[in-house]
């Protein structure tokens, strides 16, 4: 993958609107420095068909592309003619160009931590780790371990990728809500949690020497043996004492997939509907990526109402609307259509007008604006015709 001195950043046509720069998509994908692309944002926005939009557009345009879901949701495999997606890429058939290729994965969460603690200890550590039942609990639920482990694999992507040459592109669907910027979080929140003072206390026996389990000690975990059983105690000290041995590595890694979000070849994308709430996370998706250093190339605004191909007003359709009422009775069916002409105009209006609000508050950050389809997106052509609106900015 191609990691150049060239930081990724807003790519916009040079024409200044007032819903602020243009984002240009084609030139974002070509650009040979682009080695990551990740897209987040709110639930229910459409961020899970952008990124596969964006990744068939790219292999169609000649790169080596692999898409990453983190999003529960079947849609992307459905869309991609895939029967399921898991923790291994599985190719996209039908991509029209000679020369690029596509793959999509789902990011399985507890097969990627099973296969770091696997890589990182010996058969048997793992065999003790992996059968562990507070193991089983934190590769399964613990609050952001989803994001640490799209870290890690994100980090084995692109550390394979580089190797084999297999992909230049790595597109990177993340979880809907704020939750999807967790994973600049999660290397610090399983630190607390394993660099905590219960868990220090725990290894203590472990650490050191026989005089170290003081009186105090003794009495705690006493109470703790009458409250959780000998048995609970015992599994949380075998599963720590075992796992502290990884913990580095799972630190050093975190913290090297970190940098590379923070790096020359990487690109954010802050997917959003022209809807107020929505917006108002795209405000703080951009100012929080803007706050940890991370390249932001742009906003996406997907669902955008089409303008009406006419110069009639709201205020004229809806004087024309009542006009017929009062003077025809049987003028029912063309008034309800000029008023639900003047509803069309309105949304449009307000849709252009929250989206000046958050240019003039990010003025930087270039747009590009989607029309909504009439239809869902089931299957590659209708990705192609997101991508194909996406770079029409």
């Amino acid at each position: 993958m191609s990691t150049k001195n060239t930081r990724v950043g807003p790519l916009a046509s040079s024409s200044q609107a007032s819903t602020g720069p243009k984002l240009d998509i084609d030139a974002l994908l070509d650009n040979p420095a682009t080695g990551i692309i990740v897209c987040c944002g709110s639930g229910g926005v459409g961020k899970t068909t952008t990124s596969a939009a964006l990744a068939l557009r790219a292999a169609e345009r000649g790169r080596k592309v692999v898409v990453l879901t983190i999003d529960p949701a079947r849609r992307l495999a459905q869309s991609m003619g895939i029967e399921a997606l898991d923790n291994t890429p599985r190719p996209v058939v039908g991509i029209t160009s000679g020369t690029g290729s596509l793959d999509a994965m789902m990011l399985d969460m507890k097969r990627t931590f099973d296969e770091v603690v696997e890589g990182q200890a010996s058969p048997e550590k793992a065999k003790q780790i992996l059968e562990n039942p507070f193991y089983i609990a934190l590769s399964s639920s613990f609050a952001g371990t989803q994001e640490y482990m799209a870290m890690e694999k994100l980090g084995q992507i692109h550390g394979d990728a580089q190797k084999t040459g297999d992909y230049d592109l790595i597109v990177v669907d993340t979880p809907p809500s704020r939750s999807a910027l967790d994973f600049l979080d999660a290397p610090e929140r399983l630190s607390s949690f394993l660099d905590g003072k219960f868990i220090r206390l725990l290894l203590a026996p472990a650490r050191g020497p026989a005089k170290l389990m003081t009186a105090g000690f003794s009495m705690m975990t006493k109470a703790l043996t009458k409250i959780v059983g000998a048995s609970v105690l015992q599994d949380l000290q075998t599963f720590v004492t075992a796992f502290d041995t990884l913990f580095g590595g799972f630190r050093a890694r975190a913290q090297k997939t970190f940098e590379l979000l923070q790096a020359d070849g990487t690109a954010f994308l802050v997917v959003a509907a022209p809807e107020p709430d929505a917006l108002r996370e795209a405000a703080y998706f951009v100012e929080r990526l803007n706050g940890e250093d991370m390249p932001l190339a742009g906003l996406v605004v997907n669902r955008a109402s089409a303008a009406p191909n006419t110069t009639l007003s709201a205020d004229e359709a809806m004087a024309a609307a009542e006009r017929l009422r009062r003077q025809d009775s049987d003028a029912e069916l063309p008034a309800g259509l000029l008023r639900l002409h003047a509803d069309r105009v309105r949304i449009v209006a307000r849709e252009k007008l929250l989206r000046e609000r958050f240019s003039a508050a990010h003025p930087a950050v270039a747009t590009a604006v989607v029309p909504a389809l009439s239809t869902d997106v089931h299957d590659l052509a209708g990705l192609r015709t997101v991508g194909e609106l996406l770079s029409v900015n």
